[in-house]
């Protein structure tokens, strides 16, 4: 009788974990890049690695992966989930902002690089639809790699970081279509040739994935928002988490059903969701999955490189890498400066671009599987793309070098330059969590004074009816640091907290003094007694309601009873300054300073 499966059909995905828990974060204390981390972990730990060893010590087997076959469907969703969340990164509005570098030089800088690498490739005896599919496919960079090295750098907010986050978001949006177009291909276009007959057999294939497309579209845009609104309304974590997933994986079956590619099904599903007010709580909650199987994702090419393949013919395979990456950084470069964009930028730009991206395989994957290109000749390539993944941190940091040695520095300098439109980062002054009757208040008083915001509220109802006036309003729980760095918490000027829960109040101020303990952080606080419990928590100020509201029922009472304006102005602020000790005593140390909770009116009292 058997009792479930045995315990080795599991052994891969243990060894994949023990990686992500032991190796990577290793990588990650000697400055590498977690991607690469896992890359290295793949070689490591994959049959050309360790894996030598097992035939030799049995144990061995145990600590690597022999099977990647076992964690190809979790690498397939990796991909899947990176582009459901590039989809819900690109709203109409951010792609309006940055139209003309991501259209213009982004689109010019695939369509020269794909056209130099697909001549390379025809003059090496491809056909033309396997040199164009080549070409394109190692014409798009890796966004999972740069992005972090370039941030690591502290180079996201430099003009090189705007361009190059510029093209990496054209090379997004480029994967689709050029998915479509291997699909096309492989439908009667192979390296023999292009005949009529074949683009007439392959259009007319092609509309299924058309008509895919467009029931995604209505179904999202029919479905989603009453979905995610009835979900939020439970206030269920699990069920929210359960229903994103259900979006994704849906979207994913949907799109197969219809002949597109799960990676399209899956970007259109995020373009959908990045236009309603769920998209940041749907950001917050994917983001782990897509962080682990985009690992499993990188650790499956790292199992899948061939050194043996290396070893046979190493020349030919780090010369395609070093080409690859030559001809892309020359094209990226000229296409850079032809945008305007400055030399040293557009240097730093080029290097970073250079090395091919993760797309790389699942492009060549279709076309395997098309037989657009041959299998042999594309796991060459493949290899040659993988090698060159791991130059992306080297490159990053000579860029600058190179640059100093060649240029004089006084022309090195590397400032916006007012004709590259900036990458949209989420500057908002102010963010208000919660969006009841106070936060409503508060938000038209910073409007009137042209103040920036944003608000945030975990009631669905309050949050739709909000967006459908047209205001800056997500939903989500704000006691999340997740959320609140995607609300952009890092640029902000000042948090309101207005909620009437003190519990949450707590939550909220724990969590924006974790990540920011310079912001400004106004709390909304229920009695006095809470008032001084979330001055210990490192608020800026804290303004008890009933307390207030009571002082200033207190005054205009006295007044109506004949007692003289001053004597009851001198009470009022006795008891403010009362307050105002006890709020200082709870302070913490370090941090006192007068408080202004509790003001004086200005004015005469109401009557």
């Amino acid at each position: 009788m058997t009792h479930g499966p045995a315990p080795t059909e599991y052994k891969d995905i243990f060894v994949f974990l023990a990686a992500a828990g032991v190796l990577v974060p290793l990588f990650n204390r000697l400055k590498v890049s977690p991607v690469l981390g896992f890359l290295a972990a793949g070689v490591l730990l994959g049959p050309d690695g360790l894996g030598r060893l097992a035939g030799t010590f049995e144990w061995v087997d145990i600590l690597t992966i022999s099977d990647r076959s076992q964690i190809a469907v979790l690498a397939e969703l990796g991909v899947v989930f990176l582009m459901f969340t590039i989809g819900l990164e690109l709203s109409w509005e951010r792609l309006k902002s940055m139209r003309r570098l991501v259209f213009g030089m982004g689109m010019a800088q695939i369509l020269v690089c794909a056209a130099l690498l697909g001549v390379l490739f025809y003059l090496m005896g491809r056909g033309v639809g396997g040199a164009l599919v080549l070409g394109f496919a190692l014409a798009l960079s890796s966004t999972a790699v740069v992005m972090p090295v370039m941030a690591e750098r502290g180079r996201l907010s430099t003009t090189a970081g705007r361009s190059t986050f510029s093209v990496l978001l054209a090379q997004d949006l480029a994967v689709a279509p050029i998915l479509i177009m291997v699909a096309v291909l492989g439908s009667g276009v192979g390296d023999d040739g292009l005949s009529p007959a074949a683009i007439g057999q392959a259009v007319a294939s092609l509309l299924p994935s058309v008509v895919g497309v467009g029931l995604l579209v209505v179904l999202g845009r029919v479905g989603l928002r009453p979905m995610f609104r009835s979900v939020a309304r439970a206030k269920n974590t699990e069920m929210f988490l359960a229903t994103c997933l259900f979006v994704v994986l849906g979207t994913v079956f949907l799109a197969q059903f219809t002949g597109l590619s799960p990676a399209v099904g899956a970007l259109v599903a995020g373009l959908l969701i990045a236009e309603t007010e769920f998209r940041r709580e749907v950001e917050v909650t994917i983001e782990p999955f897509k962080g682990l199987l985009l690992g499993v994702f990188f650790v499956s090419v790292g199992v899948g490189l061939d050194l043996d393949a290396v070893a046979v013919a190493p020349v030919t395979i780090f010369s395609i890498a070093a080409l690859l990456i030559l001809i892309k950084a020359v094209a990226i470069f000229g296409v850079a400066r032809a945008f305007k964009v400055p030399p040293g930028a557009a240097l730093e730009t080029a290097l970073v671009l250079g090395p091919a991206g993760e797309f790389a395989f699942v492009i060549l994957n279709e076309a395997i599987g098309y037989g657009v290109v041959g299998r042999d000749f594309a796991q060459g390539v493949l290899l040659s793309a993988t090698l060159s993944l791991f130059a992306v941190p080297i490159l990053a940091a000579l860029a600058p070098r190179i640059d100093r040695r060649i240029r004089p520095k006084i022309e090195i300098s590397d400032t916006p330059n007012p004709d590259l439109e900036d990458a949209p980062q989420d500057t908002t002054a102010v963010i208000i969590v919660g969006y009841g009757r106070v936060g409503q208040l508060i938000g038209e008083l910073l409007s009137e004074h042209d103040i920036g915001y944003l608000a945030v509220d975990a009631d669905p109802s309050l949050v739709s009816k909000a967006r459908l006036d047209g205001m800056p309003v997500w939903y989500g729980d704000a006691g999340r640091p997740d959320l609140l760095e995607k609300l952009g918490l890092g640029h902000a000027k000042a948090v309101i907290v207005t909620m009437d829960a003190p519990g949450k109040v707590d939550e909220v101020c724990r969590a924006v003094r974790h990540l920011r303990s310079d912001v400004v952080l106004v709390a909304r606080a229920r009695d006095e007694k809470h008032a001084a419990r979330l001055y210990k928590l490192g608020v800026t100020d804290a303004v008890p309601e009933t307390t207030e509201a009571s002082l200033q029922l207190a005054e205009n009472a006295l007044v109506d009873l004949g007692v003289p304006m001053g004597m009851v102005l001198a009470s009022i602020h006795q008891k403010r300054e009362d307050f105002r000790k006890i709020f200082q005593a709870s302070m913490p140390e370090g941090n006192k300073r007068p408080t202004r909770a509790l003001r004086g009116r200005l004015g005469t009292p109401q009557r």
